[in-house]
């Protein structure tokens, strides 16, 4: 009868640990770095899939503010004081946040880096915020993507892109 419980205990372990890594991997953990300047850009993010989903107005509605990604919300970092869209972004890690719109787009750095999605955003720890063009693609990103350039970063989902110009 023990060695039944324990045959039990170990498919049980192993039927969560399945299970957890299977969650894991729906939106995986990625890294976007770049350098403009002498400031080391590092956007962390977890990268969900489209999965057959209408993504821009249907899954993250337009005009409200998402995460940015899955999960906990992205961070974006930066190791020196850089310009985004021309407005000063002191060096910090910042969770970043997007209101997505149909022909312009808000980006926002929030002072508060970890958080979890975007429940608890409070727009008074804001640092800055951005406006720039919502944008199409003619190639569709199955996964988010966030690029970092030499003078701009961009993220890219389905066939909505938008990119800030960044520069020392």
């Amino acid at each position: 009868m023990n060695f039944k419980k324990t045959i039990f205990s170990l498919a049980l372990m192993s039927f969560f640990a399945l299970a957890a890594f299977a969650q894991e991997k729906a939106s995986p953990a990625k890294t976007a770095e770049g350098t403009v300047g002498d400031a080391k850009i590092t956007i962390n993010y977890s990268s969900p899939a489209v999965k057959g989903r209408m993504i821009w107005g249907d899954l993250v509605p337009l005009g409200q503010v998402w995460r940015a990604g899955a999960n906990e919300a992205t961070t974006f970092t930066t190791t020196s004081d850089i310009m985004v869209e021309g407005q000063k972004l002191p060096a910090g890690t910042y969770s970043f946040f997007v209101i997505p719109g149909e022909y312009e787009s808000t980006l926002i750095f929030n002072s508060v880096a970890e958080q979890w999605g975007s429940m608890n955003y409070d727009s008074s720890k804001d640092v800055l915020r951005v406006n720039v063009p919502s944008q199409q693609t003619s190639t569709m990103e199955e996964r988010l993507v966030y690029e970092v350039k030499a003078d701009s970063f961009e993220l890219r989902w389905e066939y909505g892109k938008a990119s800030a110009k960044l520069s020392k």
